[in-house]
């Protein structure tokens, strides 16, 4: 009654997260599996080619990287869409506000996060950590955005929607556009019921940023997505933490300032939202350029 789509890149993490789902998942389910080890589609795509091969109402796509620890996961995630009909998406980890200042799924400054997520560090070889965030203490907190770590929609609102294959081409984004598109018309909620081991942390490179900026774009006039009720306030300050961060993440991956700028200019947002931030945003690029400035002369 579920099919789980994965894009595939490794053969032997294919067959371990499958032996995991089978002894897990608790109700009738496939795997459908697209190899994609060279790379040459883009997760939109593949997904979208995955939806199309399931047999099954309920799709969950999921990374191959993980492990499952919840037992009889698969009823849990039927009866949530079963019980909440204005549900469209459901994920482990995810954020209820989105910023419009370019981020991953969440920002910096007021914690909007809800997470039920055991995080591996493959990269940076740090212990694993527990992400646990509930401070309502609920079994599906609504949220803006959701991580495509592990992701649950009904395959009519997936084909109603489709993964955007023609803005994102390569591996950045997916779950956060996704998310916004389901979240024009559904719910999008972070499920307690399911417990993840995730094996690899995130890379944010090059790509991920300008995929991000191009994410960005797009939903300019929708921006910030709010599902926490912050005060005005709040939105100021999770916009400006948000925004140094961001210019941090430019000068570290060595990209030009003027991305920032451009992204000011293009999303009237900001100045919408409020004018002392617009142009204290202003002043963060004039000083980073002027801080690239002096260290071009000395």
């Amino acid at each position: 009654m579920i099919s789980i789509i994965i894009s595939s890149a490794n053969s032997a993490l294919l067959k371990q997260v499958s032996k995991n789902v089978e002894a897990t998942i608790g109700v009738p389910f496939e795997i459908v599996s697209i190899d994609n080890s060279r790379g040459k589609k883009g997760i939109c795509e593949v997904y979208n080619i995955g939806m199309y091969k399931a047999q099954y109402e309920i799709l969950c796509f999921m990374h191959e990287d993980i492990r499952i620890e919840t037992q009889n996961w698969g009823q849990s995630i039927i009866n949530n869409f079963k019980d909440n009909p204005g549900l469209g998406l459901l994920g482990v980890i995810g954020s209820a506000y989105k910023t419009m200042t370019p981020s991953g799924w969440g920002g910096l400054g007021v914690n909007t996060y809800y997470s039920n997520l055991i995080q591996h560090h493959k990269f940076s070889g740090e212990p694993p950590i527990h992400h646990y965030r509930n401070p309502d203490n609920v079994r599906l907190a609504p949220v803006a955005c959701v991580d495509g770590v592990w992701m649950c929609t009904t395959k009519s609102v997936a084909k109603e929607i489709m993964f955007d294959e023609i803005n994102f081409t390569g591996f950045h984004v997916y779950d956060l556009d996704f998310s916004l598109s389901v979240g024009q018309k559904y719910k999008v909620a972070v499920t307690y019921d399911v417990l993840i081991a995730h094996f690899s942390e995130g890379r944010f490179d090059e790509r991920w940023m300008m995929d991000c900026l191009k994410l960005h774009e797009k939903w300019n006039l929708m921006l910030p997505v709010d599902c926490q009720q912050l005060t005005r306030e709040q939105r100021l300050y999770n916009e400006k933490a948000t925004f140094k961060h961001f210019l941090q993440v430019l000068e570290k991956l060595r990209l030009p300032i003027s991305l920032a700028s451009k992204m000011l200019s293009v999303n009237n947002s900001f100045l919408k939202l409020d004018l002392k931030l617009y142009f204290k945003l202003q002043f963060y690029i004039l000083k980073k350029r002027l801080s690239a400035y002096k260290a071009q002369v000395s």
